[in-house]
């Protein structure tokens, strides 16, 4: 969601640094991007150390979502191409999962804003896996409740992680290197710069190449 469909990344990075401020941490954007993509506690532990508590965990992590949803309602835009290829997707017949390492939350903010709500068969937040990406755990469950074999899906990524987590996971994966250069996302597929070419025929020949 965040980084593919939504340009939230400026929310989240505004977020990300007023609670590390809070506790002394300069958090740079070189380190929200190495981080964007994966899950709070994850991002937590890496910036304040292995040792914090999980109460401590929870108090960042839900002052950092409620403030960055206090700052994006009604200002969340969407990344170029991706709702026309979303709704491409729905037409073309795919099956389409929304996975995030975002809480319901987030999604449902995001998702009504864009009017994307009645684009996905399955959404998977944050919660529902016990690890984040590069985990192949959301994707995998996304690709169980769709019903869908691994190998027969596309995973559409901008996070390192994410990529790396959709190769775990056994699945074809595009990058758009809206959080990323080209460089850094190369375990991928395919790498665009943005969704605005890309189409569901597109999607449909990377799993045809397996």
């Amino acid at each position: 969601m965040d980084g593919v469909i939504a340009d939230t990344a400026p929310y989240h990075f505004k977020a990300w640094q007023g609670v590390f401020r809070k506790q002394g941490i300069d958090f740079t954007e070189a380190d929200f991007r190495r981080n964007f993509g994966q899950r709070n506690d994850t991002i937590i532990r890496k910036t304040l150390g292995k040792d914090t508590s999980p109460a401590e965990i929870e108090a960042i992590a839900t002052e950092k979502e409620e403030n960055f949803r206090q700052s994006v309602k009604n200002s969340v835009k969407p990344l170029p191409g991706a709702v026309k290829l979303l709704k491409s997707l729905k037409e073309y017949g795919f099956s389409v999962a929304l996975t995030s390492s975002a809480p319901i939350a987030n999604i449902q903010l995001v998702t009504r804003e864009l009017d994307i709500e009645n684009c996905f068969q399955v959404v998977i937040s944050g919660r529902e896996v016990t690890e984040g990406k590069p985990s192949p755990q959301g994707f995998l469950l996304a690709a169980e409740k769709l019903g869908i074999k691994p190998q027969n899906c596309v995973v559409i990524e901008d996070a390192i992680a994410g990529v790396r987590a959709a190769k775990r996971a056994g699945m074809h994966c595009l990058a758009v290197t809206n959080t990323n250069p080209e460089i850094s996302l190369a375990e991928a597929n395919l790498v665009v710069d943005t969704l605005e070419r890309v189409t569901a025929a597109d999607l449909e020949g990377l799993v045809n190449l397996s």
